[in-house]
């Protein structure tokens, strides 16, 4: 693939709890000029962004993040917030401790009711994989496929791992066909993106791409 395809697919991402607005346009100018699928990016630098660069570029966000727990009416007026200052795409992390509870109901109600809320952006869905079994894997599969999300991500980035192969594979035997996948998390080499790729995601979720790709 080319620079081009490749950076087509990358969310580029900051989302350090100390990013600073010079982080962030130091981001979004990579992105303006690489062509990248969106930044994403903290809650709080939407608004400056939109206001700066506009139509530009696509901003997506995080909700919930990073560990998930957070109420669903919380998530929800986090959603709100981030649509109305610009945010085109939300990446929401599912409540985990419901999942090791088995409350699978509780998962898939909160899944649809951010699917409400954001209308017509695009939803992803991470399911932060580090933490959950193979079986649990596959169950969360068939939830973000009910809900009508979009996507289904792999990892925020701040867990004990990232994004692997296996998952990947995973993901795509059991997903539903409307359900895109997005990798995140330790992605560090063209080799990675590539295989990524050819494994069935659509998004790749990283910090690195311009290191990897223009720096090398």
């Amino acid at each position: 693939m080319t620079d081009a395809e490749l950076f087509s697919h990358v969310d580029h991402t900051q989302l350090k709890a100390y990013a600073t607005t010079a982080d962030i346009k130091k981001l979004c100018d990579e992105a303006v000029e690489y062509k990248t699928a969106s930044v994403c990016v903290p809650p709080c630098y939407i608004k400056w962004i939109n206001d700066n660069y506009g139509d530009a570029i696509n901003i997506c966000t995080v909700i919930g993040f990073p560990l998930g727990y957070s109420t669903t009416s919380a998530k929800i007026i986090e959603v709100i917030n981030a649509i109305n200052d610009g945010a085109s795409e939300i990446d929401m992390v599912i409540n985990i401790n419901d999942v090791k509870n088995g409350d699978f109901d509780k998962v898939l109600n909160e899944i649809k009711e951010i699917r409400k809320a954001t209308g017509n952006y695009i939803l992803k869905v991470i399911i932060e994989t580090c933490y959950l079994t193979d079986e649990e894997k596959i169950k969360m599969c068939k939830i973000v496929t009910e809900a009508g999300a979009d996507y289904i991500k792999t990892s925020t980035g701040f867990g004990t791992g990232g994004a692997t192969f296996d998952d990947v594979k995973l993901f795509k035997e059991n997903i539903g066909p409307d359900v895109k996948i997005k990798a995140a998390g330790g992605i560090r080499s063209r080799e990675d993106m590539e295989k990524f790729l050819a494994l069935g995601a659509d998004r790749l979720g990283t910090s690195s791409a311009v290191d990897i790709l223009i720096k090398k």
